[in-house]
């Protein structure tokens, strides 16, 4: 398989995002890695959600 294309800049993003290793974003498949972002996403959002009812 094929190493993802992206740049260098994205793939440390995605790494810090999803707490993994770089070598693992740039092997995992591109759309297992947008499913793990949006999930991460959403959670950001729902915990800044939580704080703004208090």
């Amino acid at each position: 398989m094929r190493p993802n294309q992206i740049s260098l800049e994205t793939a440390q993003m995605i790494s810090k995002k999803l707490k993994m290793p770089l070598e693992h974003v740039m092997h995992t498949p591109p759309h297992i890695l947008m499913e793990k972002l949006k999930l991460v996403e959403e959670n950001e959002g729902s915990e800044e959600s939580d704080e703004g009812k208090e």
